[in-house]
């Protein structure tokens, strides 16, 4: 609180400094000032101090090369503005430009130095400008600081170099401005990076402040969206011990990553990179933030051992035309206060400037300048300005700045007529600056579109870097572009046939379990990633057909899947046919009992003036070989493709034919019990069961099962129906429609039968030569038999096989009549015929009546 009170006074006023600090600048005393912080010096070391020392501060122990170009750029574009007769015409802009150390707190003081008395000036001399704009800051964390300090007092902030999305705050940082993307941007462009490669699984690196962590936090939730897992994130800082980088170098080692993400600055990095150098951990491909990837630090042939091929975004590079005479006009001797040039100076000559005055002591290690020193012959990288990128946005930044105050002092824009200022400079305060900033929009020299949008960024662009050692040197080589497309989408080209990859020329692949082939599907393993799976085998019945599958795709109920579960292939349709073993093998034993039935029918014919004949009923054996004949034949209807016709018939076929069978032993039944209760003296039953009343019992039972089928046909009748409860094929069988009707023809069959046995048991004590009640006792237990075994066999048979359960119950029940019934008969009648007499036949009665 104290500093900003500090500040706010010297803002408003020009009050008396209750101490300063010690922090060296570029200065030149101008009618409206802009102020600049730039990370110079980027390794700190802490003083301790009180506040009230005269020269409370840091020293920073490396000096930058990129950091103070940049700082020249800045006073490049101040006088090339100050020579303009069009943008700000009799107006002259000043600067003070301090170093910030690459550290928040640094920064933070030299934000407050720019607010307060220039120490180039007297204290008793008229208070200079305030400062109308900053340029800061390289890093996003010190850009925080200045803003936020800042921010309050309308002061506007112009980065150059600061990208973490979390200064696009407007409500937080209503003064911040930027001529870089936002993370926000260079997020979307590494995630359409991995996107593009097939990249599924990658490690991270962020650097312990706010660049890093949102950084990477915004690139984690966008490749969320691609199904891209983050395999580990490790911190690294500049300031950390050994051990810490050596627990992240560990990180990357034990994990199976081969592809990382650094998301970092240059100064953070390169502790990191120099171990990873020195424990030969190659095999990774690189990808780079803007931050080091373009940076001339770690561009050597050492660091490109383990990170070559890296793979990066920056900003797009520009050419300054004349900036590079300026670069080489540097003189220590011009100024010889100028801060920094001394030792930048001692860099690129390799000797230290003398002062006039200077005491020059014999402790000194470095030797001392002759005086005659030039740069104009340096071929050093430093003057190298076809390929800036950050010195072009600070050049961006004093324009855009210069616009705004053109537009606030002369209330039009740049180009148009100039007209006499409506503003007096004196006059201008911050927040007016602020608000013009926000309204810029100019087309520069090199036909960019300078403008902010609601947030303070400009538009997204960026160049595809790659690493490539070309002629023993470490090339930043440019193979693509990344920026928004018309539709409000963002495009990426990238020419993939040009790119260095570290594992060689071709693109490596980086997964925590391999794609699943086609067949499987993932399935997640508890407390690993979405990225980490096992493959599992298609069920049955499902299939992947692609690669890759969450889940497998059932198939359709008329189809099933392959071995491979790879495609739906149609189901096996089956029916009883007559072309199998089964089919054959029915049909001959349909024919074959339908062929005894013929021969026996033949048989009684030709034999029906035989007392056996006449004894058992002709007329009603008659009638029972012909429905057994029709049994025989029902089985046929059973084979082949059902359709409406055949399944309607062969149910009430088998139920009619059936109950006209069993009618006819039951009236065999009543004759042969009548006929011998008849012999006992005064019962008459016999004479009252003649053959009409025989036709009428075998007739009235018969027509009752008629009913119940036309009724069963007229209701819910039988149809073809196709079953696919199996796994591979599908059933054509005949459904019954109503289970109902199916089962009470069954149970009136049944009862028939059951009616029939009951009889047939009362007369089992009948003359034995030749007693039918026991052949008919016989048959109806073999009836009742096989169709009571036929119901749970019926149920449980599987496919066709049902329909051969019931066609094996209808034949062996008929078989069991034919067989029970007219054997004895057909033995008597050809191979006994000696006993084919009725003194035979009646033999057992007359003996006892003897």
């Amino acid at each position: 609180m104290l500093s900003l009170f500090v500040l706010y006074l010297n803002i408003v006023s020009c009050c008396e400094l209750f101490g300063r600090f010690n922090m060296p600048s570029l200065f030149k005393q101008g009618d409206i000032m802009i102020g600049g912080i730039f990370p110079v010096f980027n390794k700190d070391i802490s003083i301790t101090s009180t506040f009230k020392t005269e020269s409370f501060g840091v020293k920073c122990a490396r000096f930058d090369l990129r950091a103070f170009r940049w700082t020249q750029v800045m006073i490049f574009a101040i006088e090339e503005i100050n020579k303009d007769p069009a943008l700000l015409p009799n107006i002259s802009l000043g600067y003070r430009i301090v170093n910030s150390c690459s550290s928040p707190t640094n920064t933070l003081r030299a934000a407050l130095t720019l607010a307060s008395r220039p120490e180039e000036t007297e204290l008793t001399s008229p208070c200079p400008p305030a400062i109308s704009a900053v340029i800061a800051e390289a890093g996003s964390s010190q850009s925080l600081a200045v803003a936020g300090t800042l921010g309050p007092f309308q002061v506007p902030v112009v980065s150059y170099f600061s990208t973490c999305a979390c200064l696009s705050d407007r409500a937080k940082y209503p003064t911040f401005f930027r001529t870089i993307p936002s993370d926000y941007f260079q997020a979307k462009a590494l995630a359409a990076l991995v996107k593009r490669f097939g990249w599924q699984w990658i490690g991270a690196i962020q650097s312990d402040n706010d660049y890093g962590r949102n950084g990477i936090l915004a690139f984690t939730e966008e490749v969320r969206k691609l199904g891209v897992c983050i395999a580990f994130v490790g911190t690294i800082l500049r300031t950390y011990t050994m051990d810490k980088v050596l627990d992240v170098v560990e990180m990357i080692k034990q994990s199976t990553v081969q592809v990382i993400l650094a998301f970092v600055p240059e100064g953070d990095f390169y502790p990191l990179m120099r171990e990873v150098v020195r424990q030969n951990i190659t095999g990774i491909q690189w990808i780079g933030s803007e931050a080091w990837i373009t940076a001339n630090q770690p561009s050597t042939p050492e660091i490109y051992q383990a990170f070559g091929g890296a793979l990066g975004f920056v900003v797009q590079k520009m050419a300054i035309p004349n900036l590079k005479p300026f670069l080489k006009g540097i003189n220590p001797y011009s100024d010889p206060s100028a801060a920094f040039v001394r030792d930048f100076w001692e860099i690129m000559v390799g000797c230290r400037p003398v002062s006039p005055g200077e005491h020059t002591g014999t402790e000194a290690t470095t030797e001392l300048c002759k005086g005659n020193e030039t740069l104009m012959n340096s071929q050093d990288v430093f003057f190298n300005v076809t390929q800036l990128r950050v010195s072009y946005n600070v050049y961006k930044a004093v324009y855009a700045i210069a616009h705004a105050l053109h537009q606030l002092v002369f209330c039009q824009p740049v180009g148009e007529k100039t007209a006499r200022p409506c503003l007096n400079i004196s006059d201008i305060n911050p927040k007016q600056v602020t608000d013009h900033l926000q309204r810029v929009n100019f087309r520069n020299q090199f036909g960019d579109n300078v403008f902010f949008d609601v947030n303070g960024d400009p538009p997204a662009s960026y160049d595809v870097i790659n690493w490539q050692l070309i002629d023993g040197q470490v090339q930043h080589v440019t193979l693509g572009h990344f920026a928004t497309a018309a539709n409000g989408d963002y495009k990426l080209s990238i020419q993939e046939e040009d790119i260095v990859w570290r594992t060689g020329k071709m693109v490596p692949t980086s997964v925590c379990t391999n794609v699943c082939p086609v067949g499987t599907r993932k399935a997640q393993i508890k407390g690993k990633p979405t990225c980490c799976f096992d493959c599992i085998t298609c069920a049955d019945g499902t299939i992947a057909n692609s690669t890759g599958a969450s889940d497998c795709t059932p198939c359709q109920k008329e189809y099933w899947s392959n071995e491979r579960r790879d495609e739906c292939v149609p189901k096996t349709i089956e029916f009883l046919t007559y072309h199998e073993p089964m089919g054959i093998a029915i049909t001959v034993v349909s024919l074959l009992g339908a062929s005894l039935t013929l021969a026996t029918m033949m048989i009684f014919i030709l034999h029906r003036e035989t007392p056996v004949i006449k004894a058992s009923n002709s007329e009603l054996s008659c009638f029972l070989l012909f429905s057994l004949f029709l049994c025989f034949l029902c089985p046929l209807t059973f084979i082949g493709r059902p359709t409406v016709w055949t399944c309607m018939l062969r149910h009430t076929a088998f139920g009619v034919t059936f109950a006209l069978c069993i009618s006819c032993v039951l009236g065999k039944t009543i004759v042969v019990v009548t006929a011998f209760k008849a012999t006992v003296p005064g019962n008459k039953v016999a004479g009252k069961f003649g053959p009409a009343q025989q036709r009428i019992i075998v007739c009235f039972c018969t027509l009752i099962q008629i009913v119940i089928c036309v009724l069963w046909l007229k209701l819910n009748p039988p149809f073809p129906d196709m079953v696919f409860k199996y796994s591979k094929k599908i059933i054509l069988e005949c459904n019954t429609g109503s289970e109902a009707a199916f089962y009470a023809v069954l149970g009136y069959i049944g009862l028939l039968a059951i009616i029939c046995l009951v009889l047939a048991f009362l007369a089992r004590k009948l003359p034995d030569n030749f007693n039918e009640a026991k052949f008919i006792t016989f048959s109806m237990l073999i009836f009742c038999a096989v169709w009571i075994t036929f119901i749970p066999a019926y149920i449980s048979s599987p496919g066709k096989f049902t329909v051969a359960v019931e066609i094996f119950a209808i034949l062996s029940s008929a078989f069991g009549l034919l067989i029970s019934i007219f054997s004895p008969k057909c033995y008597i009648i050809l191979i006994k015929p000696e006993t084919n007499t009725k003194k035979h036949v009646m033999g057992k009665t007359m003996n006892k009546k003897l």
